[in-house]
């Protein structure tokens, strides 16, 4: 049996890359909805490490098609450093968002960990988004729409080189699941890119399971898988406490077996919740099912399974 993984809490609380306010609560809300007690009662060693601090949300329009550029800068500096920190002590982080631009410092900083302890790096990106424009093909200049191409070598300098690597990662390191919402530009980038997507007409045509086999395929023993998950991932009628909802996203089932399949793996090592959004929510509910999903990914299925 394998040890359990020694998981940190990281609150990210901003929504300084979002196009919306609210996402700077989302850390609360899965606080409230007992993320530490839920994960404590599958058997984890779980600590919370507070809240990370970085620059108020100045709420101005996009300069050269950024907007809030240094002030995502900051706070993706912060992150890294806190996420590569966790990870050189042998443990596991979860970061609480917050708006997903935050991903850049997150996976940067994963990144940077596999290099150094010389694993291979395998990423989940669960969205409604591909996360793939660029400044001059975003149509708001919202940083939240561009960490995967950013993390890619697409992007400004003092973003693409906070890991201290340039691309942070490859294309080719990248699954992406449940995608139904790409800008026109952006389509273009991402097949000249070669980012393998496994968008919503896919999982309808051939399924959940095989989407997530073929997403899963490959990874050994000196893998660290690290998911970036977005609640939007999610159909709007079950998670719809966020800022970019699209219609037709994973049944609660369908995103229970994407859990439960990588619970399956062992090879999960870090982890993103992201653009969880109270302001829009109902009664917690989105933070409910996102907590829900996560305590899956720590192994909790429908019936008991013989590993």
């Amino acid at each position: 049996m394998p040890d359990l993984p020694r998981i940190s809490l990281i609150g990210a609380p901003t929504d300084i890359g979002a196009g919306m306010r609210g996402a700077s609560m989302g850390p609360e809300a899965l606080r409230v909805a007992n993320i530490l007690t839920v994960l404590e009662s599958h058997g984890l060693e779980v600590v919370d490490r507070g809240n990370l601090a970085g620059p108020t949300n100045p709420w101005l329009p996009p300069v050269d098609g950024y907007r809030h550029l240094a002030e995502v800068v900051a706070w993706n500096r912060v992150v890294h450093d806190a996420v590569y920190a966790e990870l050189a002590l042998g443990r596991f982080p979860i970061l609480l968002g917050g708006d997903h631009s935050l991903a850049i410092g997150s996976i940067s900083a994963v990144a940077r960990h596999c290099r150094e302890v010389q694993r291979k790096l395998r990423i989940l990106w669960l969205d409604a988004h591909a996360d793939f424009n660029t400044n001059g093909l975003t149509p708001s200049g919202n940083l939240h729409g561009m960490p995967v191409s950013c993390l890619c070598g697409y992007g400004p300098a003092e973003l693409v080189a906070i890991g201290g690597q340039v691309p942070a990662i490859s294309p080719k390191w990248i699954r992406q699941i449940g995608i139904r919402s790409v800008d026109a530009g952006e389509k273009r980038l991402v097949h000249e890119a070669g980012l393998e997507v496994f968008d919503m007409r896919y999982i309808d045509e051939m399924g959940m399971r095989h989407a997530m086999e073929l997403a899963l395929a490959t990874l050994d023993a000196n893998t660290h898988l690290h998911v970036s998950f977005d609640v939007d991932f999610l159909d709007a009628d079950i998670a719809p406490g966020v800022g970019t909802t699209v219609k037709g996203g994973p049944t609660y089932r369908e995103a229970q077996l994407c859990m439960e399949m990588i619970a399956d793996s062992g090879r999960l090592a870090s982890l993103d919740v992201m653009e969880l959004n109270p302001a829009l929510d109902v009664r917690n509910r989105t933070a409910e099912v996102a907590l829900d999903l996560i305590e899956s990914l720590f192994g909790k299925s429908t019936l008991m399974r013989r590993h």
